[in-house]
This record gives structure tokens, C-alpha cells and sequence, in this order.
């Protein structure tokens, strides 16, 4: 045959091949499995100063019983789900079995009665688990229960109250705008009296649980400036609660926005006992408590999980923990968390005397807040580049610690509240 004649059979040729079906390639083998160093079950809380001899039995049952609840439910699932954005929502029964939704409540509204410091306690072991479900809950007893049962109606507590400690019905609090944030006072979502109906209208933003909520206790200001509460079915004409998407930090929460065009709601639904700053602030004081167990909860997780990854990750031909650099660290973090452990203590027991002051809370929120977040981030130095990853729970904590230190308050304006109260001089303008 003729060299020309050969060409198009070649390309023939070329083309069948390629037409052809190729199988795939075989996946890489690769261990997924979790490092040998460091095993979740294996927590071992840090109490350095042995602050269970200051807890009632109780007290510790109930922790006790919230952190097996961490290891034995949350740990296994939490990555999975923050790695994909999504809430475990398999948990809300378990957080109302537990407990955990408005513990320190009276019992006659379903809540617990139990005292401030098992609450600091309960809100620690959940937020060693993760700050999202921590946020779940602090919002829904803090930031809706508390207000219903300080400044709400004997119609309106029984209403919702039990509802919301059985997790039957799930609540929001809405008080930050787009445009207003350290400064609730120039709050733009407002409120008109029509007879026995109120109108809102606004847009409220970085709402924990709003998207799956039931109720939102929205803040707005009447026709003669006047901040006042009111309890808004998100089911209603004109509520809306988009999400919103694509952050980095709090993946397995629900952070929504809460917009409200031209919405209804009757004057039973106004908390009437909540006039001014003095109720959404109030309940910030409440929720700032619960934040500073929590943080150190994130905290001690990270310590813990550093902790054995030194014991038996070996470089050099010896367990890393054996390094000076690597005890100074873990000696740091146990450092920063016993007094923290302390701060907390004491601040619980000036809650439960009626004697703690905001100030003081916002020094604790301050310290706590800043603590957890150096912890987390020395003891994902100290997993290497592993440490990145979700074979640990710390590169999760540390980005979940870059909300908390921000919202309910951030490190800055915690500062000038402290600044105010030691100096007598208002910094804030």
C-alpha cells in the first residue's frame, strides 16, 4: 500500500481509540482514618486546681452528665457536620432530654431551677463539643426563655416557655442590624401602634436558629423612640429568615437574618414589662454568662486534644512532649485555663448572691474569649500540619472562637464597658 493511502487509516485508527469506553483510573489509597495520637473518648478535663472539690455533687452530675452526652453523641458527628454547613438537627431532642434548654428557669415553665454554676458547667461541656450547639442553646434560654419569663405575661409564659424547654417550638433573638451593631441605641427597625395591632418593619441580621425558629423576640422602636419586645410567629405575613451562607466559622449553627415587611402582631404579643436598652441588654448579660463557660469548654478541648497528641506523637526518637517548647505550651494553656476556671467560679457565685454586675461579666467575656482563642491556635501549632485538617476538632474550635469573640459584645467594646467602670470616663464617644 502506498505511504498516502496509509493516513487515513491511521487516524481511523486514532479516533476508534479514543471512542473507545477507558476505565477509571483507581482511586489512591489513602488512610482516612483518625491519628493514633490523640482519641476523643480519652478527654480528660483539666482541673488543676481542683475545682470539683468547690462543686456540689449535683453540680457535677449534671456536668457529668453533659459531657458523656459530648463524647458519646456529638464528637462522632460534629466534624461531619460542620464540614458541610449543616446543623445536626437529630440533636435538638437530646439538648431539651438533657436539660439544656433554660436550666436555671423555674421547673413550672419546664425549665430546670438548677443554679448559675451548673448552667456555666453545662454550657462548658456543650461548647467542647462545638460553639454552634452551644449557641443553640444559650440563644433559646437566655435570649428568648429568660426575656419571656422576666418581662412577658403570665398568658405568654405559658405559652411558650414549656414549649421551648421541650424543644417543641425553637426561638431567635433578633436585636443586631446591617447597620447597627455595638450601638443597639441607633436600632432602625420599628414599630407602629394600630389600635390593639402593632406593625414592624425592619431587618435584623446574625440571628441564631432564625431559619428553623418558631418565634422571634424582635426588638424595635415605637413612634416615640421607645425599644420594646415583641414576640413574632416567624410564620406570619411579612417574616422572612433567609440564611446566611459560605462563612467559616459557626458551619454547624444556623445563622440567619430577619426580615420584616409591614408585619402584624397583636398587643399580647409585646413583652409589656420591657421598655428601654435595659430589656435586650439584660438578656445579654445572660447570655454572656453562658459564653464565658462555654469559651473555656472550646479550650480545654484544644488543650486536650494537644495534650495527647504530645504523649504520643515521637519525632527525634521521643514523644514530642518531651521537648521544652512543647511543655511550655501545655503548661501555658493549663495556666490560662485554671484561672479562667476560677474567674468563672467566682462569677457564678456572685450570680447566684444577685450581686454579679454586668461589668464583670463583660471582664470575664473579654478574658475568656481571648484565652480560648490563643489556645486554640498554640495547640494547632502544636499538630503540625495535621492540625488543619478535620482529623482534629481544633482548626473548628479556633475558627468558632473567631465568632464568639466578636459577637454578644465584641473584645473591644468588653473593653471600654471594664475601661468605664475602673476610670469613671465614658471612652465610647
Amino acid at each position: 500500500m502506498a505511504r498516502g493511502s496509509q493516513r487515513p487509516f491511521a487516524i481511523f485508527l486514532v479516533l476508534f481509540a479514543f471512542a473507545m469506553p477507558h476505565p477509571a483510573p483507581p482511586e489512591p489509597e489513602t488512610d482516612r482514618s483518625p491519628p493514633e495520637t490523640w482519641r476523643p473518648e480519652a478527654f480528660e478535663a483539666p482541673d488543676y486546681y481542683a475545682l470539683d472539690e468547690l462543686l456540689s455533687e449535683e453540680v457535677k452530675d449534671l456536668r457529668d452528665e453533659v459531657r458523656a452526652f459530648v463524647t458519646n453523641e456529638v464528637e462522632p458527628i460534629i466534624e461531619e457536620h460542620a464540614q458541610e454547613a449543616s446543623f445536626p438537627h437529630q440533636l435538638i431532642p437530646a439538648f431539651a432530654e438533657h436539660g439544656l434548654l433554660g436550666p436555671t428557669l423555674p421547673a413550672e415553665y419546664g425549665g430546670g431551677g438548677h443554679s448559675s454554676i451548673a448552667y456555666g458547667l453545662m454550657m462548658q461541656e456543650l461548647e467542647r463539643g462545638d460553639s454552634g450547639l452551644r449557641s443553640f442553646c444559650s440563644v433559646t434560654g437566655s435570649l428568648v426563655m429568660y426575656p419571656i419569663w422576666r418581662y412577658g405575661t403570665e398568658a405568654q409564659k405559658e405559652r411558650w416557655l414549656p414549649a421551648l424547654a421541650r424543644a417543641e417550638a425553637i426561638g431567635c433573638f433578633g436585636l443586631t442590624e446591617p447597620n447597627v451593631g455595638s450601638n443597639p441605641s441607633d436600632m432602625e427597625t420599628r414599630a407602629r401602634r394600630e389600635g390593639d395591632t402593632w406593625v414592624l418593619d425592619g431587618h435584623k441580621r446574625w440571628s441564631t436558629n432564625a431559619s428553623m425558629a418558631d418565634v422571634a423576640l424582635i426588638w424595635a422602636k415605637d413612634e416615640d423612640d421607645v425599644v420594646r419586645g415583641f414576640l413574632v410567629e416567624t410564620d406570619r405575613e411579612g417574616v422572612s429568615t433567609p440564611t446566611i451562607d459560605e462563612t467559616w466559622s459557626l458551619r454547624a449553627a444556623v445563622t440567619s437574618e430577619v426580615v420584616l415587611d409591614g408585619v402584624q402582631v397583636p398587643d399580647s404579643a409585646r413583652l409589656p414589662h420591657a421598655e428601654g436598652l435595659k430589656g435586650p441588654l439584660s438578656c445579654l448579660t445572660q447570655a454572656r454568662y453562658g459564653i464565658c463557660w462555654g469559651t473555656i469548654g472550646a479550650a480545654m478541648a484544644c488543650y486536650d486534644t494537644a495534650r495527647q497528641h504530645a504523649q504520643n506523637r515521637e519525632q527525634f526518637g521521643q514523644p514530642i512532649g518531651g521537648f521544652q517548647l512543647m511543655q511550655e505550651r501545655l503548661v501555658d494553656m493549663v495556666q490560662e485555663i485554671t484561672k479562667a476556671q476560677l474567674l468563672n467560679w467566682r462569677l457564678g457565685t456572685l450570680k447566684e448572691t444577685g450581686t454579679m454586675r454586668p461589668q464583670q461579666v463583660s471582664l470575664a467575656k473579654r478574658n475568656n474569649c481571648q484565652t480560648a482563642l490563643e489556645i486554640a491556635r498554640s495547640a494547632r501549632q502544636m499538630l503540625g500540619g495535621n492540625g488543619v485538617t478535620s482529623m482534629y476538632p481544633v482548626m473548628r474550635h479556633m475558627n468558632n472562637l473567631e465568632s464568639v469573640v466578636t459577637y454578644e459584645g465584641t473584645h473591644e467594646v468588653h473593653t471600654l464597658i471594664v475601661g468605664e467602670d475602673v476610670t469613671g470616663l465614658n471612652a465610647f464617644t
